[in-house]
């Protein structure tokens, strides 16, 4: 678990199902990946039924493998460079990248977010290069990664975390994380780090995961891989703001990559030459997302320049070439354009563009496919006859899988055969248009998809709010039914939930036929402390008391408070003669500690009584029942120890049991002794 946080919120957290995690053939490809019989063949399948990973794959291994003799242009040669931690990790954070390019946060730059994690992806790998002593893949995947909780953020709680972005953008304030504390109890740093020790990333990247914002906390050793690693997260960042940040400003930013790069032994010609390469890196990778960079000058040019370079946008569109788009209006739509045709997805795309939407070509059934599940369109349209994969085999690929099932496919066909056309809704269309496309026609059809579209977008958010409130109901109740079966006063559970144990252990005793104890604990002359003290100090009293039963006890053992000085505790798997000393030892525990309570250091003590359950005894009631005639017979006796009313295991006969407890009469009440004894009424 990340440090700081609560493992109790982070696992509500979780449980709510709000928190950014993998989907689909991401999923599957993480839970093959932690099977110990795994073949590389298997995970090949898997991974080939997702075209997109499969491209970002082989990508990241060409990567990787700087210097290979030939490029790598399979999934199993990927697969045999990367290796399968890299592998997981990466559908890890692709999958994420492709469900949350955009969200309900509406003060979050989710552009922005994954751009810079693009950056600090691909910096961390050339930087990894260079050191040689972490693998370059994954130090891809901890780059992509090292940010996650911002998105979390954004993701659980997007209403509120806008208002906390607005207003520390507004406030100029110092550290968001000390605003996100502020509102949530936690940051995104301490919650960066608890889900990528969930998701099981190596245990360094996890520890400078949590402080490369903050480096001067951290407390690595000078040269060891963690502040490597620190530093390298430190750099990728300062490079992350760099190329994103306005063209004026870009100097300034530069001339702090000078001092990261000397702790990673870089010059600064290395630094330029690296930050050069991180650049065209991004920008190659962002044309294949279909994510937005930036054109940064050479680092040297800006350093000499001071800074007076560039556009004044400080991101542009993929490709680079592509003019600037007015702001999207409420009713513009992501558009896919499918067709094997130049001419005519020029033509779609003009009409479309002054339509105010947002458009993305593909030439081929197969591009148009990959580019679906990569950028998640609301409208789609295919046009009916293309090689290799026409319209309608695309339209049926596309509604086998989640994503392809929300889009609202428009096919393009130059017939008006109605057999054809009835097939093609069979398939899954939802509209068509014929060619030639006639503009107003096109509009019309637009306008009728987008009412579909919009309604499909309010069932969803209804569906949304009903999984959010499930979720915070669920909650909810979770932390109601921990307050019911808690004491408030000791943190111990309850007598309700100690009855309900109670019967769990016996009921697993009956099957297993292993012995099962029970102890009932006093505390001695509590009444007068209370009478002579108040309440508030008899409160400090069972507090401090408390803890040294609960210390004294094993860990197998249960405790709860059963009553104002009464504890009952559950002792599974063990027999009377070892209940009897583990009784003892808490006896010890408690008369050792010195208990500060109301400006007075007193020495307490308790009583406690021991029983196990035999063939005798009809419930956990009767049990119960024993160890509290125990309890009372160690007051009998002068308090401040242990006792049975039970034979030690059935071995002892009535006259031996009573000449015993005669003798145990004669000790003074001062000692503490074990004094076994027989119930007078049985």
């Amino acid at each position: 678990m990340g440090p700081n946080i609560d493992i109790r919120t982070f696992e509500q957290i979780k449980a709510s199902g709000d928190l950014p995690s993998p989907r689909g053939t991401a999923l599957a490809i993480i839970r093959l990946t932690r099977k110990e019989d795994l073949s590389l063949a298997e995970l090949a399948r898997v991974i080939k039924t997702d075209p997109a990973f499969v491209g970002r794959l082989v990508k990241a291994a060409n990567g990787a493998a700087v210097g290979a003799r030939r490029s790598i242009a399979s999934v199993q040669d990927a697969l045999m460079v990367l290796g399968l931690p890299s592998v997981r990790n990466m559908a890890l954070g692709f999958s994420l990248l492709s469900s949350h390019r955009n969200g309900g946060c509406k003060a979050f730059d989710y552009d922005r977010y994954w751009s810079g994690a693009l950056i600090m992806a691909v910096a961390m790998q050339a930087v990894a290069q260079r050191l040689r002593t972490v693998a370059a893949d994954e130090m891809f995947c901890l780059g992509l990664l090292s940010r996650v909780g911002e998105l979390a953020l954004a993701t659980i709680y997007p209403g509120p975390y806008s208002e906390v972005l607005t207003l520390h953008e507004t406030s100029e304030a110092g550290d968001l994380a000390v605003s996100e504390r502020s509102a949530f109890a936690m940051d995104h740093r301490e919650l960066t780090a608890a889900m990528l020790d969930d998701w099981g990333l190596p245990r360094l990247f996890v520890a400078a995961a949590a402080v490369f914002e903050v480096p001067d906390s951290a407390d690595f050793a000078s040269q060891s891989r963690e502040r490597q690693v620190l530093d390298a997260l430190c750099l990728a960042d300062a490079i992350r703001l760099t190329c994103l940040a306005d063209p004026g400003a870009r100097a300034d930013r530069v001339r702090a990559l000078y001092p990261l790069g000397e702790r990673l032994g870089m010059d600064s010609d290395a630094v330029n030459t690296l930050c050069d390469g991180v650049v065209a890196a991004w920008t190659d990778w962002g044309r294949m997302l279909q994510m937005r960079t930036a054109q940064v000058p050479p680092m040297s040019s800006l350093a000499s320049a001071g800074g007076d370079i560039g556009s004044a946008s400080s991101l542009a569109s993929v490709p680079e070439s592509e003019p600037q788009r007015a702001m999207p209006s409420a009713s513009a739509m992501r558009v896919v354009v499918v067709d094997d045709d130049a001419s005519v997805r020029s033509m779609l795309r003009g009409m479309l563009e002054r339509a105010g939407h947002t458009v993305f070509e593909a030439d081929c059934g197969r591009q148009g496919m990959e580019l679906a599940l990569e950028i998640q369109p609301q409208m789609m349209l295919v046009d009916a006859t293309m090689p290799e994969m026409d319209g309608l085999s695309l339209t049926r690929a596309l509604r086998q899988t989640r994503i392809g099932r929300g889009i609202y496919i428009l096919i393009l066909t130059a017939s008006g055969d109605e057999e054809k056309l009835i097939e093609a809704f069979d398939n899954g269309v939802d509209d068509y248009v014929a060619k030639p496309v006639r503009p107003r026609m096109l509009a019309a059809r637009l306008r009728a998809g987008h009412r579909v579209i919009r309604l499909q977008q309010e069932v969803e958010r209804d569906r949304e709010e009903i999984r959010r409130f499930a979720a915070e109901l669920a909650v909810k109740n979770r932390r109601l039914q921990e307050a019911a079966l808690t004491d408030p006063l000791t943190g111990f559970p309850n007598r309700r939930y100690a009855i309900e144990r109670m019967q769990q252990a016996w009921a697993s005793a009956t099957r297993s036929g292993r012995p099962l104890c029970a102890m009932v604990i006093d505390i001695d002359a509590f009444k007068q402390i209370n009478d002579s003290h108040g309440h508030d100090v008899g409160d400090q009293v069972l507090r401090q008391i408390s803890a040294s039963i609960k210390q004294a006890l094993r860990a197998q053992d249960m405790v709860a408070r059963t009553g104002g000085d009464e504890f009952l505790a559950l002792c599974p798997d063990t027999d009377l003669a070892a209940a009897m000393q583990c009784g003892e030892r808490v006896r010890s525990a408690v008369r050792a500690a010195r208990v500060d309570a109301g400006g007075l250091s007193l020495s307490l003590s308790i009583s406690a009584g021991v029983a196990q359950r035999d063939a005798a005894m009809a419930d956990p009631d009767a049990l119960i029942k024993v160890a509290d005639q125990g309890a009372y017979r160690a007051k009998a006796l002068g308090r401040n120890r242990v006792a049975t009313v039970q034979p030690d295991g059935g071995h002892h006969s009535k006259g031996e049991l009573e000449r015993r407890n005669q003798q145990d009469a004669q000790v003074p009440a001062v000692l503490a002794v074990n004094p076994v004894v027989i119930d007078e009424s049985a």
